[in-house]
This record gives C-alpha cells, sequence and structure tokens, in this order.
C-alpha cells in the first residue's frame, strides 16, 4: 500500500485545482531508473489507468503505481514538506536502503 500524509493531500488538491485537472484526476506515482543512487521517483497527475496499475486510496486521494514500481513502492508514505531545507513532495521509502545527497534518487 501506498498512503499519503494530510500536508501531502492538501498540496495534491490545491495543485489539482490551480491547474483546473478535471474530475477523476489522481496522482501517479513510479519509480525509474536514473540518479546518482541508481533510481528515480516520478509524481505526476494522470486521469488515465493503464493495464496493471495499482489503484490504492488514503484520505480521500486516489494514488496509482504501475505493478513494476510498486516492487519498489511498497510500504511509502508520500509527504510535503515546505521548511527550509527545501520545499516539495518527499518520498518516505522504507525499502530505500540509501537515497543521494539532494534526495533525488535512491537504492534498495
Amino acid at each position: 500500500m501506498i498512503t499519503i500524509t494530510e500536508n501531502a493531500k492538501n498540496k495534491a488538491l490545491e495543485l489539482m485545482k490551480a491547474e483546473n485537472r478535471p474530475e477523476g484526476t489522481f496522482i501517479r506515482v513510479a519509480v525509474e531508473g536514473g540518479g546518482c543512487s541508481g533510481l528515480t521517483y516520478k509524481l505526476e497527475f494522470d486521469n488515465q489507468l493503464k493495464e496493471n496499475d495499482k489503484v490504492f486510496e488514503d484520505k480521500g486521494i486516489k494514488i496509482v503505481v504501475d505493478k513494476k514500481s510498486f516492487l519498489y513502492l511498497v510500504g511509502t508514505e508520500l509527504d510535503y514538506t515546505d521548511g527550509l531545507n527545501g520545499k516539495g513532495f518527499v518520498f518516505n521509502n522504507p525499502n530505500a536502503t540509501r537515497t543521494c545527497g539532494c534526495g533525488e534518487s535512491f537504492a534498495v
């Protein structure tokens, strides 16, 4: 399962509204190769389900992940921070064994 914090939920809803996203828009998360640690996170809004997508809902927000990425993201919590050390969505991934200094990539 992939979960979302209240901060991330509120920011996602704010962005969806600001971008005039249609009804049924959800958060799509994925893992791609790249970055200094080997894997990077991808986060976007979408409204089209694909074959083999896994769908989760937490706090009224639908979160969708492809089957391959799910293996790396199981148990992950999506958060949002706007503190002094940076602003943006953060993946709290219990499967990540190493992250790079900027927090943009990880390894398992």
